[in-house]
């Protein structure tokens, strides 16, 4: 028997298709509940201020470019979304006078256009590489500044950007937000047609996924246009390159970062659960980091809400 339709968007999958049962019971979640769910290889981790809340993901970043030597380059893949550590990686880059000659660094994901079949370029307002540079790498000091060919963007000539996985850096840690579709990157939940008309990808079907050209959830397009262009979504890309559970799984760490600012109480909670008790189930990408050896969901007290009813 088919699961049930989406209450979002029939024509996709996405967490409304779960067992309700699971959805309540994340509902119920308190904070001291969220904090137990810690397990081997899945970390909960609190924190009281925004402020800590941000160097600690800002910290992420020098402790693994730290690392770096000629003989051992090491890297980080970052998001955008959240962004307000940016700012502050560049500020600890020039304070401690941390030279980044043999560090590395992969963006996540980046719009795609569809018209020109080519990544967005920079010059648009909502490129992710723009934010990268703007809000971190153009702020370090030439003489401390990750070199250039260090610096890795996905393009839409996917086989570059895979390659430079490929070539003997380590990624100590990939970090992320959650969208509103419980996605990281922008491995959004697949369409609800042909073979994946009745059931989602299995678990292992979309761990098979690399780094690839993908239409966006509806939800996905909606939460962009809130969060970075001020509602507007008719000027949100309806397709993306993002990175993939293969890259992900490439990575030692995999860091989440829940401030409160993208997905909403439930969705916080959700995912948490299911990688908790390794419920995975692609319908949920986040829910397949269940499997990965070392996931850590950092979150901001202030910004974990609550999943009561509250008419406005």
């Amino acid at each position: 028997m088919p699961r049930k339709l989406s209450h979002i968007a029939p024509d996709w999958w996405d967490y409304t298709t779960l067992d309700s049962s699971l959805i309540n019971d994340a509902a119920k979640l308190t904070e001291r509940d969220l904090r137990q769910l810690s397990r081997p290889g899945f970390k909960v981790v609190m924190y009281d201020t925004l402020e800590d809340f941000y160097l600690a993901e800002a910290l992420e970043y020098i402790a693994a470019w730290k690392q770096a030597t000629a003989d051992n380059p090491v890297g980080i893949c970052g998001p955008i979304g959240p962004t307000e550590q940016l700012p502050l990686v560049a500020r600890l880059v020039n304070e401690l006078g941390l030279n980044l000659k043999h560090a590395h660094f992969w963006g996540m994901d980046e719009w795609y256009d569809d018209k020109t079949k080519k990544e967005v370029p920079v010059t648009h307002a909502l490129s992710f590489e723009r934010a990268d540079r703007e809000l971190c790498f153009n702020r370090i000091q030439k003489k401390l500044a990750m070199p250039e060919a260090n610096l890795h963007f996905p393009k839409a000539k996917i086989t570059d950007f895979v390659k430079t996985w490929h070539a003997g850096v380590r990624c100590a840690v990939m970090q992320g937000g959650q969208g509103d579709i419980k996605h990281w990157a922008f491995n959004d939940p697949l369409k609800r047609t042909g073979k994946y008309k009745d059931a989602p990808p299995s678990p292992a079907e979309y761990r098979k996924l690399g780094t690839r050209i993908v239409e966006l959830h509806p939800v996905t397009l909606s939460q962009n246009a809130r969060t970075s262009g001020g509602g507007n979504i008719t000027m949100v890309p309806k397709m993306a390159i993002t990175v993939g559970p293969q890259e992900t799984w490439l990575a030692e760490k995999v860091s989440i970062w829940h401030a409160g600012a993208h997905d909403n109480p439930l969705g916080q909670r959700l995912t948490a659960l299911m990688i908790s008790k390794k419920i995975a189930d692609s319908a949920v990408p986040m829910s397949l980091l269940a499997d990965h050896p070392n996931v850590q969901f950092n979150y901001f007290r202030g910004g974990l809400g609550s999943c009561a009813v509250e008419m406005h």
